[in-house]
């Protein structure tokens, strides 16, 4: 995670958000915090926290400009249970954990929180923490198709007569389905040399700067090849360029790292260019040129006919990829339903599911948005949360089945944890520590238990495994 890459906190004034931005900020990591209530926050997190205000079961109130900069968000939203007697004014009663207080939801339902709420979120954050397999810039995958309007800039505008072409062949992909082609007939004659398809700026600028290049699905023809990145509206400016090698007559993919990117201005380096700008792109252009750059020449140059097949340009994130939404769930949320399952000897939550509104029952539904949402994910379901400080041995299960405590600090430091993590992305899983409820659990503070390597935890955790297993029928 880069220096100034922010990670957003929402959910930053409960027990867990709160050690969640003490915990980042203990380590230097820029963060922002979104909540409801600016007073509380200030008074709680300091004056000088980067704050916005905004609730997520109010869709208008999450503005663009919020998520400017996120690179990384660990939600710790989460719907209000609280006694039906009431609570202290620091919510004492809630703090000692449900099993103590005859439990009722205050405030927004379980559904307005856990569900719609999750959905605003994710997609307020989409655009700024990326998706897992990048997002379509040109092409044709599947179903599912992007273009762009691209034209012929070649050297004639010089006094040459090389001449080139960007169409649609509709049968043309490896597949069977359409693709675009760039193809043409490049000559030196008149000092020459050059062919291009330039797309039109688009008309809002492309901010892909959650990813960390361009994939391009081609097939090659053994030449060398340029895509000419520009984020200005002007015609005649810098381009970012790379250079690109194909192998002939076979399908391949070519990543592009923006970091290898040179800025170029008519085949010469501009050492004084600006940092490419992924936020700001505004055309794509490709090349087959006899030159490279600052008089280089293209050693797979040769004149005539060319023919390069070209079905998508996407974004990725370059492996391994880490979590960019941490999620603070509950154990639990696949037991209201399941068969066979006696509930005398479950948490409170699994008892009183309806008479709470259903809160489990949207816990996973929200749950279900996040693991469908195409973005990196970490999801913790912690078992009954304790003001307790971290430190105690830990138990990291799949599946839904365990029950126990754990400490709210615990649970921050293992969210924290899992934004660095590749062996945490895309896992699902429940945790608690091994001290029995009936034991109380303390820290000497001449003696403190070692940091944890959370990735020990992390590197047991299997993909798929979420608890809804047992309730879906086989087919």
């Amino acid at each position: 995670m880069g220096n100034s890459d922010i990670v957003l906190v929402a959910g930053a004034t409960g027990g867990v958000g709160r050690r969640v931005v003490d915990i980042l900020r203990m380590k230097g990591i820029p963060v922002r915090v979104l909540v409801r209530n600016e007073e509380k926050a200030r008074r709680m997190l300091g004056p000088d926290i980067d704050m916005v205000i905004g609730d997520i079961t109010k869709e208008g109130t999450l503005k663009p400009e919020y998520f400017k900069g996120v690179k990384k968000v660990i939600n710790a939203v989460s719907v209000i249970v609280g006694p039906k007697e009431g609570d202290t004014p620091d919510r004492a009663k809630y703090s000692q954990g449900i099993k103590f207080f005859e439990p009722e939801i205050k405030g927004d339902s379980p559904e307005m929180v856990e569900y719609n709420g999750m959905k605003s979120l994710i997609n307020a954050v989409k655009g700024s923490v990326g998706l897992q397999n990048g997002k379509l810039v040109y092409g044709f995958e599947g179903n599912v198709s992007r273009t762009l309007d691209w034209g012929a800039l070649d050297d004639v505008v010089m006094g040459g007569v090389s001449e080139s072409t960007f169409q649609i062949d509709p049968n043309g992909s490896e597949n069977g389905g359409p693709t675009g082609v760039f193809k043409g007939v490049v000559s030196t004659a008149n000092n020459g040399g050059f062919t291009s398809a330039r797309t039109r700026n688009f008309p809002l600028p492309e901010d892909l700067s959650a990813y960390d290049g361009l994939e391009l699905r081609l097939k090659g023809d053994g030449r060398r090849y340029k895509l000419i990145i520009r984020t200005s509206p002007d015609w005649d400016t810098v381009g970012y360029t790379g250079s690109f090698d194909t192998i002939e007559g076979q399908w391949q993919s070519v990543r592009l790292p923006f970091s290898s990117l040179r800025p170029i201005f008519r085949a010469r380096t501009v050492s004084d260019a600006a940092p490419f700008n992924p936020s700001k792109i505004i055309s794509l252009q490709l090349m087959f040129s006899k030159f490279e750059y600052d008089g280089k020449l293209n050693p797979t140059f040769v004149e005539g006919a060319f023919q390069l097949p070209l079905s998508s340009i996407r974004s990725y994130i370059k492996d391994p990829i880490t979590p960019r939404f941490v999620h603070v769930s509950s154990a639990g949320v696949t037991r209201p339903d399941r068969p066979g399952l006696d509930l005398s000897r479950q948490p409170p939550a699994v008892r009183l599911n309806k008479e709470l509104g259903f809160i489990l029952t949207f816990k996973l539904k929200g749950e279900d948005l996040i693991r469908e949402s195409g973005i990196p994910y970490t999801i913790v379901r912690p078992c009954a949360l304790t003001e307790e400080p971290a430190g105690a041995d830990l138990i990291f299960e799949q599946g839904d089945n365990i029950t126990g405590k754990i400490s709210r600090e615990e649970v921050a430091l293992i969210c924290v944890a899992a934004l660095e993590s590749p062996y945490g992305s895309g896992k699902t899983f429940e945790v608690k520590s091994v001290i029995p409820f009936s034991e109380p659990f303390t820290v000497d503070p001449e003696n403190p238990p070692p940091e944890k390597d959370y990735n020990v935890y992390f590197k047991t955790l299997k993909d798929g495994i979420t608890g809804k297993e047992i309730l879906e029928p086989v087919s």
